[in-house]
Formats: C-alpha cells, structure tokens, sequence
C-alpha cells in the first residue's frame, strides 16, 4: 500500500511539473518586445533652454499649473543631480530589467492575452514609495530613486519600507499595480473582503512571476514568511475568535493590512510579526479557492469576496 500511494504522488508530481513545463513553454513563445525609454537620462541631460522641447515630448509629466522653474531648479539642483549620478550608476545597463519586462509580459499575455504590450518609461521622482511603480495600459512608469538597494545612503525611512526599495521589487511593484486596475473595487470594508482583495493581487504573481519567491511577492524577508507559515493557524483562529472577518472597524486596516513595522494582535509576540499578516492571510485563502475551483485568473481577479472565502475551504494546518 504504502509503495502504490508513493507511486500516485510521484505521478501528480511529474505530472504537474509537465503541466508547468507546457504553460511556461507556451509562454516563452509568445513574441514581446518591450521598448525603454530614459526619461530620467532626457530630463537630467536636458539643457535649460530646451526644456520646452521635452516638455513637448513628455507633456503628461508636466502637469498644467507648475511654472517652468519648479523644473528647472529640479534639473539644477545637487541633491538631485547626486540622485541622478546614483541611478545612472545603478542602472548604466538596463538590458537585464527590459529582460524582466520581457518575460513578465510574455506571462501577462498569457493570462490577458487582449492587454497591450506596454512602453517602460523609467523616472526619477520625488522618493514617493507609494509611486513607485505605476502600470496605465500603454505605460509603465518606474521611479528607479527607489530602487537603489535597502542600504542607500539616500533612503531615511523605516525599514520595513526600505526593505522593498531592491531591484528584484521592480516586477513584483508592477504586477501590484496592474492587479490592482484588474480588481473591481470591494463593495464593503470587511477584513476579509480587504484580506481576499490584497490575496487577488499577490496570487496573480504566483502565476505572472513563477520564477519569484513568497517572500519576493509579497515584499517580507525570509524570516518573515517563516513566521507565516508557522503562526497561520494561530492567526487564524484569531480572527475568528475575535470575530474580526466581518467587521468593518477601519482600525483593522492599519492593524492587519497596511505595510507596517509588525502587525497589531496587541499581543506579546506583536514584534515577532511581520506588517499586513492580513494580506498574507488572503493570499492563503486565494490559493485554496484556486486550488479547488476550475477558475482562470482573469475571472478570479472579478470574484467576489463572498464566493471566494465560502468555496475556498481554506483551512490552515495546525
């Protein structure tokens, strides 16, 4: 008996990596080709007297209302010249990203086949790390000042954000912001309604980021998944006992959703936790849905919350 159940596994095994071996191959084949364009290299190398020429080519970064010396003093002025020196050192050779873009892109099309295949327009911006990586259909706009490495000199800001301001978060930003225009809006605030919207988006990069880690996809340190992984029960009897999932006390947004130093279970192990378990939460639940139901991602992606959670059977081990 033992030897007959040990040849099924090895079966699903080999089986489902065919399967991924086929989907990804088929990926591999779809054609793309995305183009860069420096914008950050045209606006620092821009002489002042032809800024009106760039601002004929790049009008939407211009927005109607800013005087002409807001621009100039940025293309002047030595912190941002120093920022601009660090980006170029950074990102001389930007071949190895457009690859990224490439392959991400070829996955996109394989899920989305109708989505465009976008222009990388990459900036240097004013170290908005709620901006740093923005896709609008036809562009993807990256702010390379944020993704100079964790330990940069240039970064004074906590670091549970700097430690997602590394090169390997580019791809990870830019399928956030693509899930997210993919995402209807929740109809309510509930947890879990908030938890299953954030588990949408980190799922989709299971399937548009394969080659990425949990930890990779979700912005967290290794430890931190690990401490996951081994309080996920925990953490889910919880809310259950607490009676959290269907509350809408927007205090449980910045207690469990929002990136954060740690999590708040106003427990003793509160420093142990990583920031927004709720987000990883859902992303669990998203997994057991897809798990047990015949779904595409496009049509997860327009699930509603409610058939979500109650088809997901999402049970955490103990």
């Amino acid at each position: 008996m033992k030897i007959y159940r040990f040849i099924v596994v090895l079966s699903l095994f080999f089986l489902s990596c065919d399967q991924k071996s086929k989907v990804e191959k088929e990926v591999e084949g779809i054609p793309v080709d995305i183009k860069v364009e420096r914008f950050d290299k045209v606006f620092f190398e821009t002489k002042p007297e032809d800024l009106a020429k760039v601002k004929r080519q790049y009008p939407f970064f211009f927005p109607a209302g800013n005087d002409d010396s807001v621009w100039l003093q940025k293309m002047q002025e030595p912190i941002w010249r120093e920022v601009y020196e660090e980006v170029q050192k950074k990102y001389a050779n930007f071949e190895p990203v457009r690859q990224e873009f490439n392959s991400l892109f070829q996955h996109v099309k394989y899920y989305f086949p109708k989505t465009k295949t976008p222009k990388v327009i990459t900036v240097i911006g004013e170290m908005d790390y709620n901006a740093k990586a923005i896709y609008a259909d036809s562009l993807v706009i990256v702010a390379l000042e944020l993704y100079l490495g964790k330990d940069h000199k240039f970064y004074e800001f906590p670091n549970y954000l700097k430690q997602n301001f590394e090169e390997k978060q580019i791809m990870p930003d830019v399928v956030s912001s693509f899930a997210y225009r993919n995402i209807p809006a929740f109809p309510d605030r509930t947890l879990v309604s908030q938890m299953i919207f954030e588990g949408k988006q980190l799922y989709a990069k299971d399937l548009l980021l394969p080659e990425y880690t949990d930890a990779d996809k979700i912005g967290y340190t290794p430890e931190q998944i690990k401490w996951c992984e081994e309080n996920e029960a925990y953490m889910w009897r919880y809310f259950l006992e607490k009676e959290m999932l269907y509350s809408d006390d927007p205090k449980l947004t910045t207690r469990f959703m929002t990136p954060a130093p740690f999590s708040k279970f106003y427990l003793e192990i509160d420093n142990d936790t990583p920031g927004k378990v709720g987000a990883w939460i859902g992303w669990q639940m998203v997994r057991s849905y897809m798990k047990n139901n015949n779904v595409t991602l496009p049509e997860l992606l327009k699930t509603s919350s409610k058939e979500i959670f109650e088809k997901s059977k999402y049970k955490p081990k103990k």
